[in-house]
């Protein structure tokens, strides 16, 4: 039996900005009557290539990654995650936990950033993605004895909690790490160990190509197992409707896919803010019920993070305006409602 936290209930006024005008309350981190996300929508699963409810319902999850824990970590606890569900609206929370770079191979205490992470989520009834954070080091299989160990764990202490959404390899990446050669082999292991300890939480696996060959995964899917997703990344400034077609190919193939990482800017973080790209890619989620998360809470300056240079130091949350960048302001919009996405 999966166990359930009642959420905060906050201010009705707050509701109200939050819901709009016929605004689905699906798309609200807590409902008018106060019930969380989690609360409503419950054990996630996967049915065809739609995410639903526990009840079977589709739905499309939406909300915000950290940057790397290493990095950004201070934002990394009950007050910034509350803030952003309760002025931001957000449903899930995504842990970024890169392995090299300073993260979890390098520096293991980065762990507890994951662990406040997945304790903020479970107390304020919002969905978590505990990301194994695959980048510079290219090929997951590098690390994966590590990876077992770490989501085995994290299965137990936390796989009871319908909360909990494992995300298994970020972005593998270079031309000899192929879906068949490395990432599937992997992608098997780990999650045979995690089903070992938790049956059905979803999980969430990386695709070639900085996760963006969706298509090469769906013609070679894992198999015999639930409740598993697949990640497609992409930033609005680099990619376009050339994705996108993956994306429909894939789909067409009846596999279902997750956003775990998008942004606003090009591909490197920077290079503008591209808000109609940005739009247009909205407007494709939407329609396909693709759940998202955005790139990321960080106040390092660049035009991906949602924070301007050194704003919120410390990590305590309730922004000014001021302190929002100009992608920033366009999310939070998105994710209260404000801006109708067709």
């Amino acid at each position: 039996m999966k166990i359930r936290i009642i959420g905060f209930v906050i201010l009705p006024v707050l509701m109200m900005s939050l819901s709009g005008c016929g605004t689905d309350e699906k798309f609200l981190a807590v409902d008018k009557k106060g019930k969380t996300v989690v609360d409503r929508f419950g054990q996630l699963q996967v049915n065809g290539t739609k995410l639903c409810t526990e009840a079977g319902k589709p739905i499309q999850l939406r909300g915000m990654s950290s940057h790397g824990l290493q990095w950004a970590g201070k934002y990394a606890n009950e007050d910034v995650i509350g803030w952003l569900r309760d002025d931001w609206n957000i449903q899930v929370w995504r842990a970024a936990m890169y392995l090299t770079q300073g993260g979890y191979i390098e520096n293991p205490v980065i762990k507890e950033k994951v662990i406040s992470s997945i304790e903020a989520a479970i107390k304020l009834g919002i969905y978590v993605i505990v990301d194994w954070h695959v980048l510079s080091d290219k090929n997951p299989q590098v690390y994966q004895t590590k990876a077992i160990e770490f989501f085995t764990d994290i299965a137990q202490k936390y796989g009871s909690y319908p909360n909990i959404i494992y995300e298994i390899c970020n972005e593998p990446n270079g031309k000899d790490v192929t879906w068949a050669g490395q990432i599937k082999p992997y992608a098997e292991a780990v999650i045979g160990a995690i089903r070992s300890v938790d049956p059905d939480n979803l999980i969430i696996v990386g695709t070639p190509n900085w996760s963006q060959d969706v298509d090469v995964a769906a013609l070679d899917p894992i198999k015999g197992e639930k409740n598993i997703m697949y990640t497609l990344h992409f930033y609005a400034g680099t990619h376009g409707e050339e994705l996108r077609k993956k994306a429909e190919k894939a789909l067409d193939l009846g596999l279902p896919i997750f956003v775990t990482e998008w942004g606003t800017s090009d591909a490197s973080g920077g290079g503008g803010v591209y808000l109609d790209k940005s739009k247009i890619w909205l407007s494709f989620l939407k329609k396909h019920q693709i759940s998202w998360v955005n790139w990321s809470v960080t106040n390092k300056g660049e035009e991906s993070g949602v924070l301007v240079y050194n704003a919120d130091r410390e990590g305590k949350g309730h922004w000014k305006e001021t302190d929002l960048s100009e992608s920033g302001r366009f999310i939070r919009q998105v994710l209260r409602n404000e801006i109708r996405i067709p």
